[in-house]
């Protein structure tokens, strides 16, 4: 398979939200796309609506240094950027104004293996609006052509 030209695969979501000593749990299995582009690797879905509105654009970028990139495009846009035991300042436009907020990266690994393609991503980071911290997110993003 030639990851350069782009490769079919599912995906498995689970997004756990921690906040006001409530969890949340949310689960996705998608059909998505692997591609690379020089040393990046990108990884785009589109992720349902729980209300029913149009679905979310999704691009995960991850860089040559490990870095993740987070873009979600739709009604509201937001990217968010990760890098081990880093602090990320970041905006997220929504059709009432913008809203400021950070993120703090605790845990970020990566693997990925190529017969066939597969691949592991986990991010654990705080969300903080001011200095307040608004809630704890673990990220877990399997996929598999």
């Amino acid at each position: 398979m030639d990851l350069n030209k782009g490769v079919p695969v599912s995906i498995h979501l689970k997004t756990e939200v921690n906040q006001n000593d409530e969890q949340e749990e949310f689960l996705f299995d998608i059909k998505g796309q692997v591609i690379k582009m020089g040393d990046t690797l990108y990884i785009r879905y589109k992720e349902e609506q729980e209300d029913g509105s149009a679905p979310v654009s999704v691009t995960m970028k991850i860089f040559p240094d490990g870095a993740v990139q987070i873009t979600r495009a739709g009604e509201m846009h937001v990217r968010l950027r990760f890098v081990y035991h880093e602090q990320f300042e970041t905006n997220y436009q929504t059709p009432y104004g913008t809203i400021f907020f950070s993120t703090y990266t605790r845990d970020l690994h990566f693997s990925l293996t190529d017969s066939p393609i597969a691949g592991k991503i986990i991010i654990a980071y705080d969300l903080f609006m001011a200095e307040q911290k608004m809630g704890s997110y673990n990220l877990l993003l399997e996929f598999s052509a």
